[in-house]
């Protein structure tokens, strides 16, 4: 069974922009991947642009198969399956963000305020 979890950046206007994560959202595996591979800000935005994700993992590495995926490389709907409308998502506040979040069964979020990740337990 998936934890689900969502991963979210903090903007300058207040605005979030999220995306949602299927596997393994528990502060264990997501949080610590995010607290010891994604500490900078650009490789943060660079995982936000690829939409929900199936896993978070250590890289985000580039496209690659769904059903087959490259070991330690990000694996994502839209760029790795094909899907559309998969993200990310904008919210007027952290509030509007774990909210909507909960309708899709995410367990934790994770919020990149510019400085460090927060975990929220949803």
């Amino acid at each position: 069974m998936a934890t689900r979890s969502t991963i979210a950046m903090e903007h300058a206007d207040g605005t979030i922009r999220s995306v949602y994560c299927h596997w393994d959202g528990y502060p264990a595996h997501v949080g610590k991947i995010l607290n010891e591979h994604y500490i900078d800000q650009s490789k943060i935005k660079k995982l936000l642009d690829l939409g929900d994700i199936s896993s978070l993992r250590e890289d985000i590495g580039e496209q690659h198969d769904f059903d087959n995926p490259t070991k330690g490389w990000t694996l994502a709907y839209g760029r790795d399956r094909g899907e559309s409308d998969v993200g990310p998502l904008i919210h007027e506040s952290s509030e509007q963000w774990l909210d909507s979040r909960k309708g899709n069964g995410c367990e934790y979020g994770y919020l990149w305020d510019g400085i460090c990740w927060t975990t929220f337990k949803i």
